[in-house]
C-alpha cells in the first residue's frame, strides 16, 4: 500500500489520477493531471483574474482548481462539480472558503448552481472529456452552460479531441482554439464568449 502521507501533493494527485484512469479510462481520458503550463493557458483564456463567479466541471484531483483559487480575486466564488467520488473526496480537502465542492453530474448544472444561490457566472471551465458523452448529454451540458453564463461570460474547455467544438458551434458559435504542447498529452484549449 502506498503511504500517501509521505508523498507531496502533486505526486499524490498524479497517483490518484492514474489509479482512477485505470478504473475508467474513457471517463478520465488522461493518464496524469494537467501540467502547470496547461493550467496557466486555461487561466489566461478564462480571464480568471477578473471573474467573481466561476464554475469548474470535471476538476479531477484539483490541480486546476488550486490554480484557479490562486488566480481569482479574493471576493470570487468557485463552484466545482465532480462526479467521481474519489476525486470529490480529494477536492474536499482543499481549505479555501471561496470553494464549494459538489459531488454531482454536470447534466444537472443549472440545478446545482441554483441550490447554492449562484448568480450567472462569468466563467465556466470544463475538463470533462466530451468524447465520453453521447451527443444528447454533450448538447444538454453545453446548453446549460450557455444559458447559465452571464452576458459576455466565457466558456473554456480543455480537451484531447475536437468534439466539444462541434457540439458548441450551433449553440455558442465557432469559438477559438489553442494547443498547449507542454502537457502530456498535448491539449486543445477552446474558448467561447457568450454574446
Amino acid at each position: 500500500m502506498v503511504n500517501h502521507q509521505a508523498l507531496n501533493s502533486r505526486t499524490r494527485d498524479r497517483l490518484l489520477f492514474f489509479q482512477e484512469f485505470l478504473k475508467n479510462p474513457v471517463q478520465i481520458a488522461s493518464l496524469i493531471p494537467s501540467s502547470c503550463f496547461l493550467e496557466q493557458r486555461i487561466l489566461k483564456s478564462a480571464a480568471i483574474a477578473s471573474a467573481t463567479g466561476i464554475v469548474e466541471l470535471g476538476p479531477g484531483t484539483g490541480g486546476t482548481t488550486r490554480a484557479i483559487l490562486r488566480a481569482m480575486p479574493e471576493n470570487a466564488h468557485l463552484l466545482s462539480i465532480e462526479r467521481n467520488p474519489q476525486f470529490h473526496a480529494w477536492l474536499s480537502r482543499i481549505n479555501d472558503e471561496r470553494l464549494t465542492s459538489h459531488l454531482g453530474n454536470a447534466l444537472e448544472l443549472k440545478e446545482i448552481a441554483a441550490s447554492y444561490g449562484m448568480q450567472a457566472p462569468e466563467v465556466v471551465i470544463s475538463g470533462i472529456p466530451f468524447t465520453a458523452l453521447d451527443d444528447s448529454e454533450g448538447v444538454q451540458i453545453i446548453e446549460a452552460i450557455a444559458s447559465l453564463l452571464a452576458p459576455n461570460g466565457r466558456f473554456v474547455a480543455y480537451q484531447l479531441s475536437k468534439r466539444v467544438a462541434s457540439l458548441c458551434r450551433p449553440i455558442l458559435g465557432p469559438g477559438r482554439m489553442m494547443v498547449e504542447l507542454l502537457n502530456i498529452p498535448p491539449m486543445r484549449v477552446y474558448q467561447w464568449q457568450k454574446t
